[in-house]
């Protein structure tokens, strides 16, 4: 391993509503660096799998990339101390207009480790439920419906980007044999 690396100093630059910004100056090799730091409260996502094993995936507009994405339900823990099964059941039903009793931890990933300490633990649903979508006002999500065939596809074809979907399909493939 290379020299010990020690903070010395981190300045608030931005508070959002879902991170806050930092420029951390970091003693390095000797050095002196301003490293970006993105602090975020985490996450929780969940794949919902019908009883025929096919996949709800949200299809709704990122200002970010200014386009709609398909991706897995997921959204933002209330309070960093919220259980991500208890985020990723609420997102599920708010998104997808399903619930489930059956939620099973599958990965906890972090999304961009150079800057970020976003944490999203993912969970697979089963035995949905058929219940109603409750959106934020600022949302529009359309639900789609897909195979795990034909995501993998969509996956390899670059029509799915989202790190945390990229990553919890192929787990979810892999351990499910799917």
């Amino acid at each position: 391993m290379g020299e010990e690396v020690k903070r010395i100093k981190r300045e608030l630059k931005y508070r959002g509503t879902i991170l806050d910004m930092y420029c951390d100056h970091v003693e390095v090799n000797g050095h002196i660096a301003k490293w970006d730091y993105l602090q975020h409260k985490g996450a929780a996502a969940v794949i919902p799998v019908t009883k025929e094993g096919k996949i709800l995936m949200v299809r709704q507009y990122r200002n970010a990339l200014d386009r709609y994405t398909l991706e897995i339900p997921a959204g933002a823990l209330d309070t960093q101390e919220e259980p991500g099964k208890e985020c990723a059941a609420r997102e599920l039903e708010e998104e997808t207009g399903f619930r489930s009793e059956n939620l099973e931890w599958l990965i906890t990933l972090r999304t961009a480790v150079a800057f970020c300490n976003e944490r999203v633990e993912v969970y697979v649903a089963k035995n949905l439920i058929l219940s109603k979508q409750n959106l934020d006002e600022d949302e529009s999500i359309d639900v789609e419906v897909y195979t795990m065939e034909e995501l993998k596809e969509k996956n390899f074809s670059g029509e799915i980007e989202d790190s945390k979907t990229i990553a919890s399909l192929m787990s979810y493939a892999v351990k499910m044999k799917a």
